[in-house]
């Protein structure tokens, strides 16, 4: 599906990621880990060459087959669903990148499985994640992720699996000559914008479409960020909003695909913060168990746009990360429930502990779940000082 010469360039892609994401430079011999699917097997070893080129020592991690779920979550009593494997917290620990390639060979096989055993089995992981977070933000580690096409993916996208490369190819800068080049370029662009926001001191912010009236309120101590290597591609930039400053109505137009199950027509009501309805056209029950994990996962964590003039993608992908950067006619938004990002935090991110998280409103979970709204929308600052601006509009942000 792809030529060597353009794996060659992906892994070099993801290898700027890895890097960008970084407060601090990797070192000679530092350790990084890749996750990958089977299918991503190609990709997999041009990944392993560069980072033994880039003269860092490689660990390999398989992730586990369609076969291989099934057959936990068929079969694992609670204490399997509680179990993480010891070495997993040792590498959290210890390692200084992470790169993770995504091959999904299923997007619906755990549809039968009982949502409360995935929900059990996402919580288990939250110790492992807290340790990357605050390794992360003490510039001790960072981490990259991208898709690599599939049978499934493009099924459920509706187009041919070489079609669907061609999106990847096309969305990651592949066909270019120099694809870090055009990375670097669309970084700059982002980082005037975000200066941009930054300039004003905004209390809420309305976004209005067809079936979304939502108000958010950034926050005290935030800040834009996004461009910033940790997705390949990612365009987005956004927040972690102050979850109590949420109100009215989101709905997400795009379709998600989240631990094996389908949902769609997803819309969302806030009453100062708090989830007050949920409905679903499809898959509700399995939202609805998700967004019981904890009591964070049916809050907002983060509010996202996307500006079309840096996506080439264009289609519905049938993989959030794409799907929450898809440019179009309209750009896009989004909001996740869940988990929100310290790397939105305007002080030091190492220093944002528990406490001084829920005094500012940010959101805790073991949850993170984007919903994406890809519809013709404006989106409206309100300041400080009582005056309002249009910062987005028709897909673009207004600077």
């Amino acid at each position: 599906m792809f030529t060597r010469t353009q794996l060659e360039r992906y892994a070099e892609v993801l290898m700027w990621g890895l890097e960008t994401a970084r407060r601090k430079r990797l070192n000679n011999n530092d350790a990084v880990l890749i996750r990958f699917d089977a299918d991503a097997l190609p990709l997999a070893e041009q990944v392993y060459k560069a980072v033994v080129a880039h003269k860092l020592n490689p660990i390999l991690h398989l992730n586990p087959t369609r076969d291989m779920q099934l057959s936990f979550f068929n079969l694992a009593g609670e204490k399997q669903l509680d179990f993480i494997e010891p070495g997993d917290i040792r590498t959290a620990r210890n390692i200084q990148g992470s790169i993770s390639l995504l091959a999904p060979a299923s997007l619906t096989h755990l549809g039968d499985i009982d949502p409360r055993k995935i929900s059990r089995r996402t919580k288990a992981y939250h110790k492992t994640r807290q340790i990357y977070a605050r390794r992360e933000a003490a510039g001790e580690f960072s981490w990259t992720l991208c898709m690599y096409p599939t049978a499934a993916l493009a099924e459920h996208a509706g187009i041919s699996t070489k079609q669907y490369a061609r999106q990847i190819v096309r969305a990651c800068f592949l066909d270019k000559k120099s694809p870090q080049t055009e990375w670097k370029k669309i970084h700059r662009r982002a980082q005037q914008i975000k200066k941009w926001l930054a300039r004003f001191e905004i209390n809420r912010i309305r976004i209005e479409s067809a079936g979304t009236d939502l108000t958010v309120g950034p926050g005290r101590m935030r800040q834009w960020v996004g461009v910033t290597g940790r997705n390949i591609p990612s365009f987005e930039l956004f927040v972690s909003p102050d979850w109590r400053l949420t109100d009215g109505i989101f709905f997400a137009d795009q379709p998600s695909f989240r631990s094996g199950n389908l949902v769609r027509g997803v819309t969302f009501e806030f009453v100062k913060g708090r989830l007050k309805t949920i409905s679903a056209e499809q898959g509700q029950k399995f939202v609805q168990q998700q967004l019981a994990v904890d009591a964070g996962a049916s809050r907002v964590g983060e509010f996202s746009l996307t500006d079309r003039r840096f996506s080439r993608i264009n289609r519905f992908m049938a993989n959030t990360l794409y799907d929450e950067n898809f440019g179009g006619r309209q750009g896009n938004c989004h909001i996740a429930v869940g988990a929100s990002y310290s790397n939105t935090y305007t002080g030091d991110p190492a220093g944002l502990t528990a406490a001084k998280k829920r005094q500012l409103g940010f959101n805790a979970s073991a949850l993170h779940w984007d919903f994406v709204n890809t519809r013709k929308k404006r989106v409206t600052a309100f300041m400080a000082d009582g005056g309002r601006k249009v910062i987005y509009e028709n897909g673009v942000f207004t600077m």
